[in-house]
């Protein structure tokens, strides 16, 4: 199984539709937390959410979130790596 950073980004005026996205849609990622810059404080116009996620392969990986979400989103494999 690999390891996935999902980095998915929208404009300012798409937040509503991106979380709208995930009603009635079934997935492991729904109702759990996520990091986002979606509510910054500081009132940004980077809009971003970033998952980690155990998948065989990217496409399973995307398949966690609703097609809305997934189109916006870059999968990338990645793995924990000590650092001297």
């Amino acid at each position: 199984m690999a390891r996935f950073m999902l980095s998915h980004s929208h404009g300012p005026e798409e937040c509503g539709v991106v979380f709208a996205a995930w009603r009635g849609f079934e997935s492991p990622l729904r109702r759990a937390a996520a990091t986002s810059s979606c509510e910054s404080v500081d009132g940004g116009s980077a809009h971003a959410i970033w998952w980690q996620v155990d998948a065989p392969d990217r496409d399973a990986a995307l398949a966690l979130l609703p097609p809305f979400v997934a189109e916006r989103t870059q999968a990338t494999e990645v793995k924990e790596v000590p650092i001297p």
